[in-house]
């Protein structure tokens, strides 16, 4: 779920995030507004959406809203999709079995029905889902919602030689030895050969998992999960006109320029407890030049930014010193890290590894990412603080956040010799050359591993080619790629929705690897297989600290920033507030307008 920023020379972009984060610091506390960051101008002010609903009764139905986006999603087919603002902005023509609540902060991370008349009846210690399909659910041209749509939209993530790039969590819960090949390849009649799922009648759908997954209703919540319709299933053009279940459906779409929905007459209040559907019409133009979309945001002429990654440092600086009432700084669910490849010496030994972490200068690093306001909390672990069993910076056990926060050069030095490097080591920093505030994060750490005798070089790869570069554990040996700069978000709000990927030794992969610590661990591993199979809220919470410990203890990563945002709300905008749900971002499905323009 990332997105590309225009590439910027080094030294420059160093500067520019120190004087940004500076000014940052002195904005936040005052300037443009008074000292509450209220409005004359009928904004809420500073924050007043931060994990709280803002102008919730001023909400008319009527009217346009208006997004911008300096990027168009990676696909609008619910199953290709997999940008966090795509599954936030889907729920508008898509509906699934249960989705997130429509609430602000943690609550809105919690699952509740949408399609289903309730949250699952789970059987067989955890390995049967039953769901009803609530009275009244309909597509766009009226005709009801079956249980074997929705069964068919999830086989649709078995197609994967047609549509890639999605999520591939329910093909591997419900079918881990792959034998089910698509419906496109699907030799039954009525192309619903898929074992695991049962339709016994329209509006009941049984899933039986091989192994218990206690995560299961959370991946039904993605929008992977949505039904398509077979006869509307246009295949990979679909991502060009989705057929809607939701609320509204497609008017017109130009990918990279603009997308338009409008009302789906056929949807019915009635029958969908989570949607308002308050506007009349929703528009998305989109933009090659950030600081353009930023300038449409401050003229009035949109509501808000579709990305949610926060404005760009000139729009910032402008919205924080003239428009700060118009403005909100939630915690992102992403921490920012440098990773520690176990395969390139001398990081194969755990002393080298804290060498960096102790040698490191935390507030610069965090400065470089755009200081407290707009970079975030000194990262002092590796479990993002919307997911349950994170700690925040009470779990601290570098001191990063306290006494070594500008970093140690005693312990560093000590953690040098003890690794039988004591004159230090030469090694290289991967990082992204579309990502000028990860260069300037790589700069400052080259700068202050120096001091103690780690001699670090900056080798700026191609972003758009990650997967094959730091992704390819042998080119990574070959470039020796000692220290990786990258960022992580959950897929869903939970240890295994975040950490599997980047932990578990089962997903090392030779392309598109994720563990890029290669971390093999059989603790670890062992941590999450009883997670799976652990039922009870609590247990499940107690296991992801765990987990958690565990990785900070290998040393195997240096946590730079617990991510915070500068997101931006038009005076306009009523019901709005950040959730849990989607990292932090507004959560779109019910927006409305305080007045219908």
């Amino acid at each position: 779920m990332t997105t590309q920023r225009t590439p910027g020379r080094r030294k420059q972009a160093f500067a520019a995030a120190a004087a940004v984060a500076a000014l940052l610091t002195t904005a936040a506390c005052g300037g443009g507004d008074d000292d509450n960051g209220s409005s004359k101008n009928g904004a809420a002010g500073f924050d007043a959406a931060n994990n709280k609903v803002a102008q919730a009764s001023e909400a008319k139905k009527g009217g346009t809203l208006k997004f911008g986006g300096a990027q168009d999603a990676d696909s609008w087919d619910t199953t290709r999709g997999y940008y966090g603002f795509m599954w936030n902005f889907a729920r508008y023509y898509s509906r699934q079995l249960v989705t997130n609540k429509t609430e602000a902060g943690k609550p809105g991370a919690e699952i509740t029905p949408d399609l289903a008349s309730g949250l699952a009846k789970v059987t067989d210690d955890g390995k049967t889902y039953t769901y009803t399909l609530r009275d009244g659910v309909t597509w766009e041209d009226g005709k009801p919602i079956t249980s074997k749509d929705v069964k068919y939209g999830i086989e649709r993530v078995w197609a994967q030689d047609v549509l890639s790039g999605g999520p591939t969590y329910l093909k591997d819960f419900l079918d881990p030895k792959g034998e089910y090949k698509g419906p496109y390849k699907d030799t039954s009649k009525d192309k619903l050969g898929l074992k695991a799922i049962d339709t016994p009648d329209d509006k009941t759908i049984v899933f039986h998992l091989p192994e218990a997954n206690s995560d299961f209703e959370e991946v039904l919540a993605l929008v992977s999960a949505s039904p398509v319709r077979q006869d509307k299933d246009t295949k990979s053009k679909y991502s060009l006109h989705p057929f809607s279940s939701g609320p509204y459906k497609f008017e017109a779409y130009s990918p990279g320029k603009n997308l338009t929905l409008v009302r789906n007459p056929e949807w019915k209040q009635a029958s969908d407890p989570v949607r308002k559907a308050y506007p009349d019409k929703i528009t998305v133009q989109f933009f090659s030049d950030a600081n353009q979309l930023d300038q449409r945001l401050l003229n009035g002429d949109l509501d808000l930014d579709i990305n949610q990654t926060g404005m760009s440092p000139q729009g910032r600086t402008t919205a924080l010193k003239e428009h700060k009432a118009n403005l909100d700084n939630p915690v992102s669910g992403y921490v920012r890290y440098a990773v520690f490849p176990q395969s390139v010496k001398p990081f194969d030994n755990i002393e080298c590894r804290k060498a960096v972490i102790y040698g490191a200068d935390h507030v610069s690093l965090q400065t470089a990412r755009g200081g407290p306001v707009a970079g975030g909390d000194i990262g002092t672990n590796m479990l993002p603080p919307s997911v349950p069993g994170a700690e925040g910076q009470k779990y601290d056990p570098y001191e990063i956040a306290g006494a070594n926060k500008t970093g140690n050069a005693d312990e560093a030095k000590k953690a040098l010799k003890a690794c039988g490097k004591p004159n230090g080591f030469s090694t290289t920093i991967a990082v992204r050359n579309n990502k000028p505030v990860e260069v300037a994060t790589a700069q400052s750490l080259q700068a202050s591993l120096k001091k103690v005798g780690i001699n670090a070089q900056i080798d700026q790869y191609d972003g758009s080619q990650t997967a094959g570069i730091i992704g390819s554990p042998s080119n990574v040996k070959k470039k020796n790629y000692g220290i990786i700069i990258m960022g992580w978000g959950p897929d869903f709000p939970s240890v295994q929705g975040y950490g599997l990927p980047l932990w578990d030794s089962k997903y090392i992969l030779d392309s598109g690897n994720n563990n890029y610590a290669l971390i093999k661990d059989k603790a670890i591993d062992g941590l999450f297989d009883t997670y799976v199979k652990t039922l009870d809220d609590a247990g499940k919470t107690k296991i992801s600290t765990e987990i958690n410990h565990k990785v900070m203890e290998g040393a195997y990563y240096l946590p730079f920033t617990f991510e915070k945002f500068i997101n931006w709300r038009s005076d306009n905008l009523a019901n709005v507030y950040t959730s849990n749900g989607y990292s932090g971002m507004y959560d779109f499905v019910n927006l409305g307008l305080k007045s219908a323009k």
